[in-house]
Formats: structure tokens, sequence, C-alpha cells
């Protein structure tokens, strides 16, 4: 049996930002119990040099949408990155499921070969596409869901490795 590049993807990507948006709605129930300015979560860090959770969820967001639409062949969707409540991050989570849910597999699928070029600021990045979904999606929008989750754990949100997991 093989698991094809959709399965490993696709799929994938929306239980997990299904999975951060009930993060989401659990910290933001927090903020309001405990009437702690929901500022404070949304501008939230581990450490000074690290980005803010809105940041986080941004770019978890920008991993998945980015490597979907590279590995079907379509153009990657734009967003301002201008999040700065917790509605305006649930917003961002759910245009980028419903973008994630416009794709089949029959455009992902078979991709595997597929040169996916990345260019950030003057670095570049070239992959092929099973390696860049392996290699540096994964590593990636997994690195900032738990990031955005040890934020708000950091913070006092009572969210526990079932919340980040979710339903299996």
């Amino acid at each position: 049996m093989s698991i094809s590049l959709y399965q490993a993807s696709v799929p994938s990507f929306v239980r997990m930002l299904s999975n951060l948006s009930g993060i989401l709605t659990k910290a933001a129930a927090h903020a309001e119990a405990t009437k702690i300015d929901p500022a404070i979560f949304i501008n939230g860090r581990l450490a000074p040099d690290m980005f803010p959770l809105s940041r986080q969820v941004q770019i978890a967001t920008d991993m998945v949408k980015g490597c979907a639409a590279r590995l079907a062949g379509v153009d990657v969707p734009s967003y301002e990155d201008n999040e700065s409540t917790f509605s305006e991050l649930q917003a961002r989570i759910a245009k980028t499921i419903a973008f994630l849910q416009t794709l089949s597999p029959e455009q992902i699928d078979g991709n595997e070969q597929r040169a996916i070029h990345l260019k950030f600021g003057s670095n570049e990045m070239n992959f092929l596409g099973l390696p860049y979904l392996l290699d540096f999606v994964l590593p990636n929008f997994h690195f900032h869901l738990t990031t955005t989750y040890a934020i708000l754990r950091h913070l006092g949100v009572d969210v526990g490795k079932m919340d980040y997991v979710g339903n299996v």
C-alpha cells in the first residue's frame, strides 16, 4: 500500500489547522474568563527574539497554502498578514482551509518530482515536490503550530496534547 502526495498533505493540513482553530477558541475563552486583554495572547512570545503568536499562525497558514498551491501548480493565495485579533486569526485559518478544500487529489498526486523554487529576500531554495513537503513544509508547519500552542500554554491557557493532536 502506498500513500499519495495529496493524502500526505491536504487532509493533514486541514486537520491540524482545525486543531489550531480549537486551540485559539480556548485561548479566546480563557482571555474572556480571566479578563486578560486578548492582545496579550496575540502578541505573546516565548523569547524576545521570536515572532509573536499572530505571526506564528500566519506562517503556519502560509506554509500549507503555499505548499498545496505549488504542488497543484496553481497560484498561491496572497494574504495581508495584518491579523491582530482571535477572530481575524480564525478567519485566516478558515480561509486557508477553504482554499485547501478546493484542491483535488488529481491536481497534486504525481507531482513528487515537480520543481519548486522559493525565494525569501536574497535567499533561494530549490526542491522537488516530495522533499519540499516532507523536509521543508511539514517541519516548518509543525514548528509554528507547536510554538503557537507553547505560547498559549505558557500564558496559562488550559490546552493539552490532545488539543494539538486532536481526534485521531
